[in-house]
């Protein structure tokens, strides 16, 4: 649906008794790492943008070392109606979206960057169709008229139209742009989906749309997307990794843990690396038993890499971290290769198909691995202090 086809009012008309009494209106959410930079442009951009409707920013900060906190709490000294969530030990854009819309104040609330790639002056517009209809979901869509992608190049516009194509094909949204992060919705919708969204990765849009338990009712509106303003691109292969984690929750009905899924994913290329390290290793004359050796520690190592890169990158070792990590995932991968043959060998006997044995083997070795790696390996730590952080400006 898009937004000329509703029958609204003018923005006279769209205040609302509550805006006359000086009731919030709106409350903004933006989601935020090492965004200081950004924090006052984007404040001054929504503040201009608004006028005189009364709004609140909820920026939402994944403990960024850089001082975004602190430049929130100076904002906020100077008056600015604006806040911070800080969060400690804990990562990811769709949740920290989650907890601050449910911090919000107003029942309608909208979600922006922190990077001002998100055309802000969209914002009354979206507000003006939530206050003056019965729409639930308003979606900033760059693929409707009066939307655009800005500077993309080919590659980026190619990855975006596929990551589309899957979200219709797959998780059967209907909508022209369901990988927008720019969108404004009644906080009403968010607490009926909340227990129901698997909040995984960047894509808290698509999360909202494939949980709700009724058809919301939507509309898009069309804006250009910027370059960033400033501060560094967070988009990269992991971003794609973590959408196809959110497509296997959502596919699985929470039923299977997506990190579970690559970790096997990673340990099927690690068993072609073991391969064709034993193929190299017994055509050059040695011995099996030791090539076995040689191939075996290679896909360890292999695999360890990849899932420290991968699968764990918001718990990534690093230093002697990183060694010390191998030599548990080691230890682990070696205990999972007891538990392996042990099962194998019991199916066997019970069931008698060599088949079924190997699958069950396989099988219970790669839980053992995922559930002992992540808890010993991987394991959450105290997070580091980034320095001291203003909490409240000086009068």
């Amino acid at each position: 649906m898009k937004a000329e086809e509703l029958s609204t009012r003018s923005s006279v008309q769209a205040r609302s008794f509550t805006h006359r009494c000086g009731a919030l209106a709106l409350s903004i959410v933006a989601p935020a790492y090492n965004e200081r930079e950004n924090i006052r442009p984007l404040t001054d951009a929504i503040a201009r943008a608004m006028g005189e409707v009364t709004w609140e920013l909820i920026v939402v900060d994944d403990d960024s070392p850089d001082g975004t906190a602190g430049e929130v709490a100076t904002l906020a000294g100077e008056g600015a109606p604006i806040r911070c969530i800080r969060r400690v030990g804990r990562r990811g854009l769709a949740s920290a979206v989650v907890e601050g819309m449910l911090a919000a104040e107003s029942e309608l609330v909208a979600v922006i960057d922190a990077d001002l790639q998100h055309d802000e002056t969209r914002l009354p517009v979206m507000l003006e169709l939530l206050e003056t209809t019965d729409v639930d979901l308003v979606i900033g869509s760059r693929h409707v008229e009066g939307g655009g992608v800005g500077e993309w190049d080919r590659h980026r516009q190619r990855m975006s139209r596929l990551a589309t194509w899957i979200a219709h094909r797959l998780a059967g949204v209907r909508v022209s742009d369901p990988m927008s992060g720019f969108f404004a919705v009644r906080r009403s919708v968010v607490e009926a989906t909340i227990y129901d969204l698997s909040q995984q990765g960047y894509k808290i849009l698509l999360d909202i749309l494939t949980a709700s338990p009724t058809p919301l009712k939507v509309v898009e509106v069309g804006y250009v997307f910027r370059e960033r303003h400033a501060g560094t691109s967070k988009l990269d292969v992991v971003v794609l990794l973590e959408y196809a984690f959110l497509l296997i929750d959502k596919l699985t009905r929470g039923l299977i843990p997506p990190r579970f899924v690559l970790f096997c994913a990673i340990g099927g290329l690690g068993l072609a690396c073991h391969l064709a390290v034993l193929d190299l290793a017994v055509g050059e004359g040695v011995p099996f038993l030791r090539a076995q050796g040689i191939a075996t520690l290679c896909a360890m190592a292999f695999n360890y890499m990849l899932n420290n890169a991968i699968t764990y990158r918001s718990a990534r070792l690093r230093g002697w971290r990183f060694v010390i990590g191998y030599l548990v995932f080691s230890a682990v991968c070696s205990l999972g290769a007891l538990a392996n043959i042990s099962v194998a060998n019991l199916t066997l006997r019970e069931v008698g198909s060599w088949p079924l044995a190997g699958i069950a083997g396989a099988l219970m070795s790669s839980v053992f691995n995922f559930g002992v790696a992540t808890h010993f390996v991987w394991r959450p730590r105290r997070p580091r202090r980034h320095g001291k952080v203003v909490l409240r400006a000086p009068d």
